[in-house]
């Protein structure tokens, strides 16, 4: 149930294992084609009739969607005892499937943490992938037997820990889009005419380094306590890219921190450094580099690096701004969310006007 860029690649996987697929839900033009091109000759039905076709049924979609669609998938009967039900988003664990559970159904979250295109190169990215997995006890073997037929390795998540590691998977990867799509306009304004090329050699090692390494692997001026070069940066994105200039400042004193307290970064340069990260987003400081840089020889002592002592506080999470005029705006949905989706029989749905994306299936998904 539901096309987008995970579902088909999942169902692809598990026929290559010998599955049977019977049926699969779309609406939408470029959903219908993502099921053709991964489940040629796989029957488009209503999302009731794969219910009814199916034993093992795949909820492939967005996560503010999943509660209401079981509840509705329950309430209207559409659910068979002894039906395996896998939902693959990474915020829930088992429990979001109690109300199909508590009419037979046999629950299980599998979330594959890997980012998808809607084509056939995800079901080879899907060999080595691992599943954040949720069951029951008793299910534990039918998860893991599903998750190495799809190629994947089972790593498991407690039910109550499902949202921290979804989290995580997010700020890994969805931002990484982020920030190298930025990287890239930033070199392209400074004359650069193939930031791709000159990025992959440095990200592949970058990333290489961290995955080995952890904090260890941190370079760079922020970890080196060059306050200077680190407000000269600054200057320049408030000149040519002032929207990148948040982000800059927030994940450089994030790197900061994390270099102070691994030993990388020297206490005696942290306080201009400090200071040079201090100044908000609009406050341009100075033009030169920022009083008091050229006087690391002195002594200033240790500061605070935490983002109390910086005046950074966290950001009261009431006060984010969701924005969801775009939510609707992007085609290539992972869970095929350009369709309107069809909620179970008799059942409205919740906000299919555009739920917040996943992150892995998005990056995340």
């Amino acid at each position: 149930m539901g096309a987008g860029r995970v579902g088909p690649a999942l169902a692809a996987a598990l026929r290559l294992a010998g599955h049977h697929p019977v049926a699969v839900s779309a609406v939408s033009d470029a959903s219908v084609r993502r099921a053709g091109e991964l489940l040629p000759e796989v029957p488009i039905v209503e999302p009731a009739e794969v219910l009814a076709r199916a034993e093992l049924v795949l909820l492939t979609v967005p996560d503010d969607v999943l509660p209401g669609l079981v509840q509705g998938l329950a309430d209207t009967g559409a659910v068979r005892p002894g039906q395996l039900l896998v939902h693959t988003s990474g915020r829930f664990g088992a429990g979001v499937l109690d109300p199909a559970r508590r009419v037979g159904a046999l629950p299980l979250a599998l979330h594959p943490a890997m980012t998808f295109t809607g084509t056939s190169v995800d079901v080879q990215r899907l060999a080595g992938c691992s599943f954040g997995a949720t069951a029951p006890e008793e299910l534990r073997l039918a998860a893991e037997a599903l998750v190495i037929e799809m190629g994947g390795e089972p790593e498991w998540i407690a039910e109550e820990a499902r949202p921290l590691y979804h989290a995580a998977l997010a700020l890994g990867a969805n931002h990484l889009v982020t920030l190298v799509a930025q990287s890239m306009e930033l070199l392209r304004t400074a004359g650069v005419t193939a930031p791709d090329r000159m990025l992959g050699p440095l990200l592949g090692a970058a990333l290489d380094n961290a995955l080995r390494s952890g904090d260890a692997a941190l370079t760079g001026p922020v970890a080196r306590g060059d306050a200077g070069t680190v407000a000269a940066h600054v200057a320049e994105l408030r000149r040519h890219a002032p929207a990148a200039v948040a982000g800059y400042l927030a994940m450089a004193r994030t790197t900061a921190d994390r270099a102070l307290a691994s030993g990388l970064l020297k206490p005696e340069l942290a306080e201009d450094l400090l200071g040079v990260l201090g100044r908000g987003p609009e406050d341009p400081g100075t033009s030169e580099t920022g009083a008091g840089l050229g006087a690391r020889d002195e002594d200033p002592g240790t500061s605070g690096t935490g983002p109390e002592e910086r005046g950074q506080g966290p950001v009261d999470p009431g006060s984010s701004r969701t924005g969801s005029g775009s939510r609707d705006e992007d085609p290539e949905d992972p869970y095929g969310r350009e369709d309107p989706h069809h909620p179970a029989p008799g059942h409205d749905g919740p906000g299919h006007d555009g739920p917040e994306d996943d992150a892995q299936g998005d990056g995340d998904r």
